[in-house]
């Protein structure tokens, strides 16, 4: 069994990483065009929608909509399931229609609050933001559908076309970035528009594999059928317990639009770069466990749900605790080599690098998020993982308060650097957020205590040092990586990674650790 689901996160993985790669040269296009003052602008417009993709296409819907239609695979018939689609097509697609007309209309009153620092700047940031947000707040309606899509496809493990809309936003982004902005009186709205466009090409991209799977036929508003309304119902918890770490980012965000000029657009591509392992390796595990163990709790298979559960746990220790490490060692390597062109100058690469750093910490618990909420969310428990993730969020929002009140305080507010404490904050938060989750799995005996976990880590964790001590020993200082020229950059983090990957698993080797380890063998559950 573990080699399909290694075959299966391999594929989202792999295209995952695609759309990391051409999210990176958006990224790059996007420096280099735009001022980082009107980025900022765009940061917020792009933010919201982020947050709704984290809800809906990573997050709430997903996590709601995917163990329903797991089930009615596994007991209904396909008339059923098509029904199903329908109706939450249709009346998904009708209540956010709604919403997202809302949404244009109270723009400004969404850019008060979320980022109540353009109020009060005189470079036309509030006037720009409450337009661009007319323009890509209408993507929560198309992310959604995208979603349920996606959703519908993952459950009849189908994962590469969803994990490729990503792919087509990018893109669409790039052209409207690189070719489409000159032609704007302000250049930053043409990303706006972009999201507004690629948005719908996720959509349509999709619907040829769901008429062909046979799953959807004529949407239509059905808020009476019951899966709609146990999909709501689970929806309504879950939103609130996956928005709760990118919801924590986007109130720091905002709270950093009172500090330096330029806070939040460190604090974005900070946050952009930690989305390289977070999105490529443990969204991926996540998406492609979920139906797996939704469909083994509708089967009444606890021994295999564990299984595969622990499993996923021991996955994620393997990769993401060294590249948690290997982003803190490389911080100034990756934030020069990737982000140093155009408009982004000297002082905007070093704050980036400062908050990567504080980022870098967050990584193990966000990643540790991924996995163990989905164990509660296959068993249609959408209130715990909520619980544990508002004692977090206010955790979070406790310490941005003293930060801030401290800044504010001292005088500080305005000094470059104050928005590394924000982004250090958020890691406090990620840390207990994934250590609750794992302490109330336990407790259910969804997972099992055991020896195996404990020696790996041990293990793990010699391995990540001695590849931190190489990367910062060879990486240099952040003042000879702006001297160096652009090729020269790329050819030595390529070798900074290369060299980091053999020693990490050349240590892992000589300690003992084989592949053989990782296999899924049922039913042996303990961690």
């Amino acid at each position: 069994m573990s080699r399909g689901f290694f075959r299966s996160t391999a594929i989202v993985g792999m295209t995952t990483l695609l759309s990391r790669i051409t999210g990176l040269i958006r990224d790059i296009v996007q420096i280099y065009m735009i001022p980082s003052v009107f980025l900022e602008v765009y940061v917020l417009a792009n933010q919201i929608p982020n947050l709704l993709r984290r809800l809906f296409a990573e997050g709430a819907f997903s996590q709601a909509f995917v163990p329903v239609v797991a089930e009615y695979k596994t007991k209904r018939t396909k008339e059923d399931v098509r029904e199903l689609v329908d109706s939450v097509a249709g009346t998904l697609g009708g209540f956010l229609a709604i919403v997202s007309l809302v949404g244009v209309i109270a723009a400004p009153v969404v850019v008060t609050i979320f980022a109540p620092g353009f109020t009060t700047k005189e470079v036309g940031q509030f006037d720009l933001a409450v337009e661009m947000l007319r323009w890509t707040f209408p993507y929560l309606l198309f992310v959604s559908l995208t979603a349920l899509a996606g959703g519908v496809l993952n459950s009849y493990q189908q994962f590469a076309l969803p994990a490729f809309t990503s792919v087509v936003l990018n893109l669409v982004l790039i052209v409207f970035a690189g070719l489409v902005s000159p032609y704007f009186e302000q250049p930053a709205m043409a990303l706006a528009v972009g999201v507004f466009v690629g948005g719908l090409l996720q959509v349509f991209i999709q619907l040829p594999a769901l008429i062909k799977l046979g799953v959807i036929r004529r949407p239509h508003w059905n808020l009476q059928h019951e899966a709609v309304r146990r999909i709501a119902k689970l929806m309504g918890p879950a939103i609130i317990g996956s928005s709760m770490g990118q919801l924590s980012i986007m109130i720091s965000t905002g709270i950093a639009s009172l500090l330096a000029d330029g806070s939040m657009a460190w604090l974005y591509y900070a946050d952009r770069l930690v989305e390289f392992p977070l999105g490529v390796f443990s969204i991926a595990l996540a998406t492609v466990i979920l139906p797996s163990l939704s469909s083994q709790h509708a089967k009444e298979s606890p021994d295999e749900f564990s299984a595969t559960l622990a499993w996923a746990v021991r996955l994620v220790c393997l990769i993401v605790i060294p590249a948690s490490v290997a982003l803190f060692a490389m911080s100034g390597p990756l934030t020069v080599a990737l982000l140093h062109y155009g408009e982004y100058r000297d002082i905007d690469v070093e704050m980036t690098r400062m908050a990567l750093m504080a980022f870098s910490l967050a990584l193990l618990g966000w990643s540790m998020i991924k996995v163990l909420a989905t164990g509660y969310y296959a068993q249609q428990n959408t209130k715990a993982p909520v619980k544990i993730a508002m004692r977090a969020l206010g955790v979070t929002m406790a310490l941005n308060a003293v930060v801030v009140l401290g800044l504010w305080l001292t005088d500080h507010l305005k000094t470059p650097g104050a928005h590394t404490l924000l982004a250090l904050t958020n890691g406090v938060g990620a840390i207990m957020n994934a250590a609750f989750l794992y302490l109330g799995l336990l407790r259910s005996q969804v997972l099992r205590r055991g020896q195996a976990l404990r020696g790996l880590l041990i293990r793990i964790v010699v391995a990540s040092a001695l590849m931190a001590a190489f990367l910062w020993w060879f990486g240099g200082d952040i003042g000879t990586w702006l001297a160096t020229g652009k090729i020269e950059r790329i050819v030595w983090l390529a070798g900074l990674v290369a060299g980091g990957i053999a020693i990490y698993f050349g240590a892992l080797w000589a300690m003992g650790v084989r592949a053989g380890q990782f296999r899924l063998q049922p039913p042996a559950t303990s961690l």
